[in-house]
């Protein structure tokens, strides 16, 4: 027995070992870390268990029966997260660049599978150069298995890529399915064609990090969610995302302890601007409604006049969809709505309730909006609020006009509770603009059209621009005072938390793609 272990003790040395190269990027000269360190960084302390660490690929061509190592350039398993389990599989470059053979897709699927089964997140942080050339259509076959796998787990366990070095071709597909995408900067790229291929095609001069860089992703493509400065802090911000997430679509968020007090916020009072066309920050009116330092923005850096993130409400996790009225005076256009749409369903499927901030002044108007679908892309976000069945809760800050009122999670739409300040300004659209369509005749007749315009403005703001009208219908339920806010939100949480909605019975809806 003690040579069999002095054996099986060498082998799981060996695969430690990996391809035994040192993790230096040399154009950035950034260091990264190897795939094993970041797992360890990932997990608790002592939890994790490796599956697979013996698994060697079985290809005979071009001269691979003479480099096998063990583990095949992934290294997979399960552990914890701040004491909750969570599957790995984290691709190692060491070893034939990382890239995807046969029994490297294998490990992967496995481990996924355990991950439903278990009912567990998966997080798969990705470094690998592509497919396995010396395989052929195995190394394909392998990534349209895993492309399956992703399908499948969707909106089954939380799914979260984190991309710490390259992500090309087919490879881009998996972490696309996935909930969300994290990226390294300056050390991490995604593209379905490189630069060389782009050049060749379109004769575009452009670098790996222009063409699919963490920043371009962010800021461009809206393909990552998050990006991080290195590989420490992107698996920082791996953690805290799943601390706001559930295990799985049949499970609960998790909260936190937390004492209620008075929950008065004297400050919402002043942040929004008396003057309607004057901007501000949404956010400090999130982070006068959340717990405390609780606000953890999604997609900053894209589509950045509309806001949306996780937070605590009284330690309950919550989803923030808002208008930001400091970009594009908070317009819904293509990529807003987009990334609302996207942020909605995924708190839909895993039963995290959704706070609504309105402020919005309708649609973006232009050709580009037009020939670039606004009306599907519209659609998106009005269908993912339709569907969702998760507690849902409105605000209107101020203004609420047009189409853009019934999108943003209306009564009509089946929101729960519908609040407005009393600065809210519900209407058709602006008191200019309607009053310049309504009483055009009157003010071309007038000695001073410029006085009339004015005057009728004024009597269409005070007809229609407040929230009194539509709370006399009920499509608000309450005129609120802001200092009162984060009392409020609380309570109408705390009445819907057993809510439970059935839809008609269907195999599945047709969202505008």
């Amino acid at each position: 027995m003690k040579d069999k272990l002095k054996q099986l003790e060498s082998l799981q040395q060996e695969a430690l070992l990996g391809g035994g190269q040192t993790r230096i990027d040399s154009q950035h000269k950034k260091k990264k870390l190897t795939a094993r360190e970041r797992v360890e960084l990932l997990l608790d302390v002592g939890s994790f268990e490796e599956m697979g660490m013996l698994v060697r690929h079985r290809s005979t061509d071009f001269g691979m029966e003479n480099q096998k190592f063990y583990g095949d350039g992934v290294v997979t398993g399960y552990g914890t997260v701040q004491g909750r389990l969570v599957y790995v599989f984290a691709q190692d470059f060491t070893v034939f660049g990382g890239s995807l053979s046969e029994t490297h897709a294998e490990k992967i699927i496995k481990v996924m599978d355990a991950a439903m089964k278990s009912g567990a997140p998966i997080i798969g942080l990705n470094d690998s150069g592509g497919a396995r050339i010396q395989e052929g259509v195995k190394s394909l076959g392998g990534y349209a298995d895993i492309f399956y796998k992703n399908v499948m787990a969707s909106g089954v366990i939380p799914q979260i890529s984190a991309i710490m070095g390259p992500c090309a071709g087919g490879a881009v597909y998996s972490p696309a399915m996935t909930d969300f995408t994290l990226m390294v900067e300056q050390t991490s790229f995604m593209f379905v064609t490189g630069p060389n291929v782009v050049k060749t095609v379109t004769n575009e001069e452009v670098t790996s990090e222009e063409l699919g860089g963490a920043m371009t992703h962010a800021t461009k493509s809206g393909v990552t969610h998050l990006t991080s400065s290195n590989d420490v802090t992107c698996i920082e911000d791996v953690k805290t995302l799943l601390s706001y997430l559930p295990q799985n679509y049949r499970e609960k968020a998790p909260s936190t302890d937390y004492e209620l007090t008075s929950e008065q916020r004297p400050k919402l009072r002043e942040i929004i601007p008396p003057e309607s066309t004057q901007p501000y920050d949404i956010k400090s009116v999130i982070n006068e409604i959340v717990d405390t330092d609780s606000f953890f923005e999604i997609h900053k850096d894209y589509a950045e006049n509309i806001v949306v993130g996780f937070s605590r409400i009284a330690g309950k996790s919550t989803g923030i969809v808002a208008n930001q009225p400091m970009h594009l005076a908070g317009v819904l256009d293509v990529d807003s709505s987009k990334k609302a749409a996207r942020f909605v369903r995924f708190c839909d499927s895993f039963n995290i309730p959704l706070l609504v901030l309105v402020d919005v002044p309708g649609f973006l108007p232009g050709t580009h909006q037009e020939w670039n679908a606004i009306i599907t892309n519209g659609a998106k976000l009005l269908y993912a609020f339709s569907e969702a069945t998760v507690p849902r809760i409105s605000l209107i800050t101020r203004k609420a006009y047009g189409g853009a009122y019934d999108v943003m999670n209306s009564k009509h739409i089946g929101a729960d509770f519908n609040f407005a300040f009393p600065s809210g300004e519900i209407a058709v659209m602006g008191a200019k603009g309607a009053s310049e369509i309504i009483f055009r005749k009157e003010i071309a007749a007038a000695d001073n059209p410029e006085e009339k315009l004015k005057e009728k403005e004024a009597e269409y703001a005070e007809k229609f621009a407040h929230p009194y009208l539509a709370a006399e219908r009920g499509f608000v339920d309450e005129v609120i005072d802001p200092i009162d806010t984060r009392r409020k939100l609380i309570k109408a949480f705390a009445t819907l938390e057993h809510k439970k909605v059935v839809n008609p019975d269907k195999k599945h809806g047709n969202i505008p793609l």
